[in-house]
């Protein structure tokens, strides 16, 4: 979506480090909506800390993904894993 409001945006290249700004800890975390297809479950991916990637397992047989951060990334905030 591209009228979202909230602080998401897959490319962060050139991002300032605000995350120990007082008012870092009243915005929503940023994360990725994905569907594990090898199990039917959907899961929150959030980002890392240092906002270079997110990561995470599918709930029920625990098959890891990594999504990549960076320049040419997409705005897409919905991902389906085989």
């Amino acid at each position: 979506m591209r009228g979202d409001p909230r602080d998401y945006n897959v490319e962060l290249s050139g991002m300032a480090d605000d995350s120990l700004s007082p008012d870092s800890a009243s915005r929503p975390r940023p994360f990725l909506s994905v569907h594990f297809a090898c199990c039917g479950v959907y899961q929150r991916i959030y980002r890392a800390a240092d906002g270079s990637h997110y990561s995470g397992r599918c709930p029920k047989c625990g098959k890891a993904v990594r999504f990549d951060v960076g320049e040419g990334g997409t705005d897409c905030r919905y991902f389906k894993v085989s």
